[in-house]
C-alpha cells in the first residue's frame, strides 16, 4: 500500500514514536509498504517553527527532508495541478490550509493517510 504521512505523524515517528499507534507503526515498519512525506509537511514545520510555535531541541527543521530520505520515507512534491485544484475538496469540516492540501493530494495520489486526527478521516 501507498501512505502519505500527516504532518504530526511525522514528528512523532522522529521525535517521539511512543505517540504511534501500533496499527501506524505496522504500516511505517512493513517493508511492501511505500511511505511518502510531502513537502507541504516541510513547509508547515518550518513555517511554524519561524513563528515559534514548534521547537526541536536545536535541530533546524531545514535537515527535515533528509531525515526523511534516510527513514526509508519517499519525498512527495505538490505539483502545480494538485495546488490550483484544491479548491474543489468540498466541505467545511476541516478548514486548517495544510491538512486540506495534504487531504488533497493524498485523494489525488491515491494514498491512505497516517493520521490521528479525526476530521480528516471525514
Amino acid at each position: 500500500m501507498k501512505f502519505l504521512l500527516d504532518t504530526h505523524v511525522l514528528l512523532w515517528t522522529l521525535f517521539e514514536p511512543e505517540k504511534l499507534s501500533t496499527k501506524a507503526r505496522q504500516q511505517l515498519l512493513n517493508q511492501k509498504n511505500t511511505i511518502y512525506v510531502s513537502s507541504i509537511s516541510f513547509w508547515e514545520i518550518s513555517i511554524k517553527y519561524g513563528l515559534g510555535k514548534i521547537e526541536f531541541n536545536g535541530i533546524d527543521p531545514s535537515t527535515f527532508p533528509d531525515y526523511a530520505k534516510k527513514m526509508g520515507f519517499e519525498l512527495l512534491l505538490l505539483n502545480p495541478d494538485d495546488a490550483a485544484t484544491v479548491h474543489k475538496l468540498k466541505g467545511t469540516w476541516h478548514r486548517d490550509p495544510f491538512d486540506r492540501l495534504l487531504i488533497w493530494q493524498a485523494l489525488q495520489q491515491s494514498l491512505t493517510m497516517i493520521t490521528k486526527d479525526e476530521k480528516i478521516a471525514q
